[in-house]
C-alpha cells in the first residue's frame, strides 16, 4: 500500500512564505515526475508544478517567480516553497506521483494522488 502524505499547509497573510511537503510511504523503488496541484474554491484543480527524477521542472504561469519544486529521490518526498504567497493563492494544495516503480518486473502505479492540504492565504 502507497500513501502520498502532504504537510505544510496553513494560513498566512498575503506576502508571506509557506514550504509543503509530500512523502511517499510504502516501498518504493523510484518514482518518474511528481507534483503539485491545487484546486481554488469553487473552480477546477489545476496544474502548480512538475518535477522530474532528473530534476526538470515546470511551473504555472502564475507562479513562476514566487514558487520553487524540489524533490528528494532517496526520500520519495517532494517540496514546494512558496514565496510571496497571493489570496489568489488560496486553495486545496494536491500531491501527484505519475508513476510509481515497486521493481523492475511489476507494472508502476499510475496517477496517485495525496489527500490536499489547505493553504489560505489573507489580505
Amino acid at each position: 500500500q502507497v500513501q502520498l502524505v502532504e504537510s505544510g499547509g496553513g494560513l498566512v497573510q498575503a506576502g508571506g512564505s509557506l514550504r509543503l511537503s509530500c512523502a511517499a510511504s510504502g516501498t518504493i523503488f523510484s518514482i518518474n515526475t511528481m507534483g503539485w496541484y491545487r484546486q481554488p474554491p469553487g473552480k477546477q484543480r489545476e496544474l502548480v508544478a512538475t518535477i522530474t527524477t532528473g530534476g526538470s521542472t515546470n511551473y504555472a504561469d502564475s507562479v513562476k517567480g514566487r514558487f520553487t519544486i524540489s524533490r528528494d529521490n532517496a526520500k520519495n518526498t517532494v517540496y514546494l516553497q512558496m514565496n510571496s504567497l497571493k489570496v489568489e493563492d488560496t486553495a486545496v494544495y494536491y500531491c501527484n506521483a505519475d508513476r510509481i516503480y515497486f521493481n523492475r518486473y511489476v507494472p508502476p502505479l499510475r496517477d496517485s494522488w495525496g489527500q490536499g492540504t489547505q493553504v489560505t492565504v489573507s489580505s
